[in-house]
């Protein structure tokens, strides 16, 4: 079987071989080597979508994604993610509204003006409900390590965030990997509460992060990076 992975022009070329898994690595003689695929190239090639074709996401690729999501490392081996999925239209568009309504309170107490207002809750809200998919990504702290110091509870709190943010990560390389597109928002951390009380979460579940998904209109150009003599000290 001969499987593809997409180029940065999107289209599909580096055909692997049968013995190539499609992780495009090569379990001969028991071993697992980089083969044809690039892959310093297909991690600089994921970008932010936005604009999304309306093609539903067959649910085999959803499970898919969110299978090779749950691969990522986590503290503890504890694997606190959750994930509430949505691709019912009438789901998206009951959290657009609740969220609508809880921007623009906090959008009035900053005292923007009505008219755009009412322009960032329309863009807001249509991001929502024109994305084919919609995974809200929680964090469930239930089985951490529990301390009666404030130090240490910090420290645990902070390693549950940073395993969730290891799955998010890992699930937007497991949608490029599909050839979908996504991008990552941060808007339920603002409205939490009424992420968790319209969606019907338990009450354990933190809100952390909104991804959007599907297949792109289009693939953005790469956005310029930090030069590494910026951001990097050899210690």
């Amino acid at each position: 079987m001969n499987i593809s992975m997409p180029s940065p022009s999107g289209t599909m070329e580096g055909p692997l071989t049968s013995e190539q898994d499609k992780s495009g690595l090569s379990s001969e003689s028991g071993r697992l080597t980089l083969t044809s695929i690039d892959l310093h190239n297909f991690l600089r090639t994921r970008r932010s979508i936005r604009r999304f074709k309306p093609d539903p996401i067959p649910e085999s690729v959803i499970k898919s994604i969110l299978t090779t999501a749950t691969y990522a490392p986590s503290a503890h081996h504890r694997q606190p993610w959750r994930f509430a999925v949505l691709s019912a239209p009438k789901a998206k568009t009951r959290l657009a509204d609740a969220m609508a309504a809880d921007f623009r309170r906090d959008l009035e107490k900053d005292n923007v003006p009505e008219n755009e207002i009412v322009a960032m809750i329309a863009r807001s809200r249509s991001r929502i409900v024109s994305a084919p998919l919609v995974v809200i990504l929680c964090a469930d702290a239930c089985e951490m390590d529990i301390y009666p110091d404030t130090r240490r509870k910090k420290a645990e709190f902070i390693m549950t965030v940073q395993s969730v943010a290891n799955t998010g990560m890992q699930l937007l390389l497991a949608i490029h990997a599909e050839g979908l597109g996504a991008v990552w928002t941060c808007s339920p951390l603002f409205a939490p509460e009424i992420v968790q009380s319209t969606l019907e979460l338990p009450k354990t579940w933190e809100p952390q992060a909104m991804f959007l998904i599907g297949y792109p209109i289009e693939i953005p150009a790469v956005r310029e990076r930090k030069p590494l003599s910026e951001i990097m000290v050899f210690a």
